[in-house]
């Protein structure tokens, strides 16, 4: 310390000591922040394997023991491990019977005699057909009367989904799902056509991709009404980098926001582009909505949460993963101290504590995912309260005397801000424990960023959430997105009804796409 700054200390010693209090607590807070930091950048993001100690899979895997403040054991729960041995191909995919006989002259035993066929041995082996390209010519038959030469009829074309294109439903498709669920841009599309010999430019096919999610366009609305239809609605939203956004730097982020919610039997995932993440768009997007939301706690979601008719939820991973980080900083410091002491035990933290009352919440859940409504709401009212209870009672004897700013006093004001949040799933069986299925939902887009970085436009950016909002919906009801675009690109331009849209809905269509998967299997080879 140089002599300036000395200089400026305080003569007091009650403030000398207060100053350097003020300091040590910065210092720890600064530590901290470097070792999640660097947890974040080297270690895996997995919120289980961060927890060290096995305490949260020591809870999940004994829902029904007493939670005690110290667990019992550090020995992680064990999985179920699966069969050895190579797995049986499916029994679903068509089979190529290939016979493999001896020749003549290894037919007779050695005794002389002729040997006999008694059966015969198979294995198995699974093998692909690359993709094949083919031209479809769409042929109208031309009429005239030789009679009176009046005029000539043409059997008109079917509507198609992009008119005057070269682009079949099934090409369309192709490019969709290679786009937005296997996270393959169209410039790299462009690569792999051309290793086939098919001349497509990546300008064409981003225009293809336009004009598709235009034509989809009814569905969606449809799907909008469903959505709002439901008792639920999970929200999420992501950044995203639009290039030509009007009125905005290309360096500054917008937002992919997604809805996942439905009927119990009818499942919708809506993507929506929106250029910024302000409550005003929470507030568009579920605008006339009644019924539970639920959401992480970005306060974007207040005001729309404490509407009337809207029941706000919180969401239990969002205040676990507060305690992970809260744990490795306490594991850090055990570390330190053992290596002073090396005879010293490890006491289990405060943030082991809190995960493991959370960890027996997921444990019960856990018990109750495939009971119905009604059940699940029992078993909570059974065996949840009771742990929430005694979470809430540890979580008043253990924040007063948190330090906001660290780890664990983050975690225990997150807490303390969403309890009332935290404990509405409890109150009906419909409910979530968290919002990870609207995150699990948007991850397909989050990958997928990775390998396109960025939209030019906004129209395409719009175009992209109009698409993967089909396929995930598509995913969400348990149907391959290929077969169901193929379908909604063959059929939605000659759908002139409400029904007939209706009719393409994902659930509507399902078992017509499983009957023409069946009659494909059947006739396969073999």
């Amino acid at each position: 310390m140089n002599e300036q700054a000395a200089e400026q200390l305080p003569d007091d010693v009650d403030t000398l000591k207060a100053l350097l209090l003020q300091k040590q607590q910065r210092i720890r807070l600064l530590e901290e922040q470097i070792l999640l930091m660097r947890d974040k950048h080297f270690t895996s993001g997995s919120e289980q394997a961060s927890n060290q100690l096995g305490f949260f899979d020591e809870a999940e895997a004994e829902a029904d023991a007493e939670p005690p403040e110290a667990p019992a054991t550090t020995s992680p729960a064990t999985t179920p491990k699966k069969p050895a041995g190579r797995q049986q191909l499916p029994a679903d995919l068509p089979r190529v019977r290939r016979e493999h006989d001896l020749p003549e002259a290894e037919k007779i035993c050695t005794c002389g005699c002729q040997m006999r066929e008694i059966g015969e041995e198979t294995s198995e082996q699974l093998d692909i057909i690359p993709a094949k390209i083919q031209v479809i010519q769409h042929v109208r038959k031309k009429y005239a009367c030789k009679a009176c030469e009046a005029g000539v009829k043409t059997t008109p074309l079917p509507a198609q989904p992009i008119s005057r294109s070269s682009a079949s439903p099934g090409l369309l498709a192709q490019i969709t799902v290679a786009k937005y669920q296997d996270a393959l841009p169209l410039a790299r599309q462009e690569k792999i056509f051309h290793r086939i010999g098919v001349d497509l430019p990546r300008n064409t096919l981003a225009s293809w991709i336009i004009r598709c999610s235009q034509l989809v366009q009814p569905l969606l609305n449809l799907l909008e009404d469903r959505l709002r239809d439901g008792p639920i609605i999970q929200c999420d939203e992501t950044p995203v980098q639009v290039l030509k956004e009007p009125d905005k730097p290309p360096e500054s982020q917008s937002y992919m926001w997604v809805r996942l919610g439905g009927l119990s039997d009818e499942s919708v995932v809506l993507y929506d582009y929106y250029a910024s993440r302000s409550g005003e768009v929470a507030g568009t997007l579920l605008s006339g909505f009644n019924g539970y939301l639920q959401t992480d706690d970005y306060a974007g979601y207040h005001a729309v949460g404490a509407e009337k008719g809207i029941i706000h939820l919180g969401c239990w991973a969002h205040a676990r993963r507060k305690f992970i980080e809260a744990q490795k900083v306490a594991d850090s410091k055990n570390k330190k101290s053992k290596g002073k002491d090396k005879n010293k035990k490890n006491r289990p933290s405060k943030a082991d504590i809190a995960l493991n009352y959370i960890g027996h919440l997921y444990g019960i859940e856990r018990k109750c995912k495939h009971l119905s409504p009604e059940e699940r709401y029992q078993l909570r009212q059974a065996k949840s309260l009771p742990v929430l209870n005694k979470l809430r009672s540890w979580l008043d004897k253990n924040l007063p005397g948190a330090l906001p700013k660290t780890a664990l006093g983050k975690a225990l004001f997150y807490l303390q801000k969403n309890w009332e949040k935290l404990c509405v799933y409890t109150e009906d069986g419909r409910l979530n424990i968290d919002n990870n299925g609207a995150e699990n939902a948007i991850r397909p887009f989050v990958i997928g960023r990775k390998n396109w970085l960025f939209s030019d436009t906004t129209n395409g950016a719009k175009a992209s959430a109009a698409l993967y909002s089909l396929i995930e919906t598509a995913k969400a009801n348990d149907l391959e997105p290929y077969d169901y675009l193929r379908r909604v690109y063959a059929e939605l331009p000659q759908a002139n009804t409400v029904e007939a849209i209706e009719a393409l809905l994902p659930w509507n269509a399902k078992e017509a796409l499983l009957a023409e998967k069946r009659a494909l299997a059947e006739g396969g080879e073999g």
